[in-house]
C-alpha cells in the first residue's frame, strides 16, 4: 500500500506526518510517498524523511498513485480532482462547512475520512486532533494577547510605583479555554472564566481562576466540548453576565462554537463599547463567524483603541509541535484501519470509523451530511 503526503497550501506550516511516523508505517510495510518539501515549513525537511524511509514525488504523483493520502486543510477543487476514484482522503475536511465539496468526493468515489467527525469518547482521545490542536491554540491565544497588550500581566510593586495584574476573561473552558486558563496564570494574570456547561467549573477553579455562573443553561454534556444553543432567557442572563465581567477585562479570549453552525456571538457591540481602551481580543471562533460583533477571521480589528484578533489557525504558528501531536493522532487512527501486512480494511462496525466516514463507494455516509446536495463531477 502507498501512502501520501501532500503539501499543505494557503500558508498552512503543518505536516500531516512527520519522519517519526513515516518510519513506524514503513515497520507496518507501507510505503510512504511525501510530496516535495511538504514538511519544510514545520522544520521537517525531505532529507528527514528519506531518512525515515519515505519516498519524494511530485504533487501530481502523490494524487494519482496513493492508496490514502494525507492532508490537514481539505483540497482544493482542482486537487480532489486529481485523486483517482476509490482511493482514501484523509485529513481535517471539515464537512458541516463544506457541503457542496462533501457533494464532490461522493461524485468522484474518493473515500474521506475526517479527523474532526470522530466521535469525542473516552476510546478516541488518543486519535482527537481537535484536542491536541486546540491545547495549542489556548497557549498561543494568551501569548499572543500579551505581545499584542500595552501593560504587564503580572502584577509589580516597583520603586516607581506598583502596577495591577491584568483582568482575563475567558469564554468557554474547553481545551483551548482550559490551556488559556493556565498560561495566563502562569503569567500573572487574573482569571475569570465563562462556559455553559456547570461540569467544568471544578476544573476552572483547579487551575486558579474564578468561574461565572449563569443557571439555567442547556445541558451541553452530549455535545464533545463544543457549545450548543441556548434558549432567549439563557441568552440574556448570559449576556448581561458577560457584560459585567467584559467592562472589567483587558484580555479577552473567545473559544465557543457550535458544530456546523456560525459561532455564537457572546460579545456584541454595545458590550465592546464599554471596553476599556487599549484592550485585547483573540477570537478562536474566527473561521466560522467569530464570537465578537467585529471578528473578521485572519484580521486584526482596532475599535475604539480595542484589538481584535480573529484567528482559528494557531497550531500553523507552531507547526512543529502542532505537527508532531497531530502526526501521532493520525498514526493512532491509522491502527484501527490497517492490518498487521499494512493493507487497509475500514470496519464500519467500529463506531470510530464509521464517524470519521463522510463518503464511501460514491455515497454520503455520514448520518449528519446525507442532505448534503451533490456537486456535478467535471471528470
Amino acid at each position: 500500500m502507498i501512502a501520501g503526503i501532500l503539501k499543505e497550501k494557503n500558508g498552512e506550516t503543518r505536516v500531516s506526518l512527520t519522519p517519526e511516523i513515516v518510519k513506524q508505517l514503513q515497520q507496518m510495510s507501507v510505503t510512504v510517498w511525501v510530496e516535495q518539501g511538504a514538511g519544510e515549513q514545520a522544520f521537517y525537511n525531505d532529507d528527514a524523511y528519506m531518512q525515515a524511509g519515505a519516498l519524494i514525488k511530485t504533487a501530481a504523483e502523490v494524487l494519482s498513485q496513493s492508496d490514502i493520502i494525507f492532508t490537514i486543510q481539505p483540497p482544493s477543487r482542482e486537487l480532489a480532482g486529481q485523486i483517482a476514484a476509490g482511493k482514501i482522503l484523509l485529513g481535517v475536511l471539515q464537512p458541516l462547512f463544506r457541503p457542496e465539496e462533501v457533494g464532490y468526493w461522493a461524485s468522484r468515489n474518493i473515500t474521506t475520512l475526517s479527523l474532526d467527525s470522530i466521535p469525542r469518547t473516552t476510546r478516541a482521545q488518543v486519535m482527537d486532533v481537535l484536542s491536541s490542536q486546540a491545547n495549542i491554540s489556548g497557549y498561543k491565544a494568551v501569548l499572543l494577547a500579551a505581545y499584542s497588550y500595552s501593560r504587564y500581566f503580572p502584577m509589580f510593586m516597583t520603586a516607581a510605583g506598583s502596577i495591577a495584574p491584568a483582568k482575563v476573561l475567558i469564554l468557554g473552558a474547553g481545551v483551548a479555554g482550559l490551556q488559556a486558563i493556565a498560561t495566563a496564570k502562569r503569567l500573572g494574570a487574573v482569571v475569570e472564566v465563562f462556559d455553559t456547561r456547570p461540569a467544568v467549573k471544578e476544573e476552572v477553579m483547579s487551575l486558579g481562576a474564578r468561574f461565572v455562573e449563569v443557571e439555567g443553561a442547556a445541558d451541553a454534556s452530549a455535545a464533545g466540548g463544543y457549545a450548543v444553543e441556548q434558549n432567549e432567557e439563557y441568552q440574556k442572563k448570559q449576556q448581561q453576565k458577560i457584560a459585567e465581567s467584559i467592562a472589567k477585562a483587558d484580555i479577552v479570549i473567545t473559544t465557543a462554537q457550535i458544530p456546523g453552525k456560525p459561532a455564537p456571538v457572546l460579545v456584541t457591540q454595545p458590550m465592546l463599547d464599554q471596553m476599556r481602551s487599549g484592550a485585547v481580543i483573540v477570537d478562536l471562533a474566527a473561521a466560522t463567524g467569530g464570537n465578537t460583533a467585529l471578528t473578521r477571521n485572519n484580521e486584526t480589528v482596532h475599535y475604539r483603541g480595542i484589538t481584535i484578533i480573529g484567528n482559528s489557525n494557531l497550531p500553523a504558528t507552531m507547526p512543529a509541535d502542532a505537527s508532531k501531536l497531530y502526526a501521532k493522532n493520525v498514526f493512532n487512527f491509522l491502527k484501527l484501519i490497517l492490518t498487521k501486512e499494512g493493507n487497509l480494511h475500514l470496519n464500519f462496525e467500529d463506531d470510530i470509523v464509521k464517524g470519521a466516514c463522510i463518503t464511501h463507494n460514491g455515497e454520503i455516509v455520514n448520518e449528519r451530511l446525507k442532505s448534503a446536495k451533490p456537486a456535478t463531477s467535471t471528470i
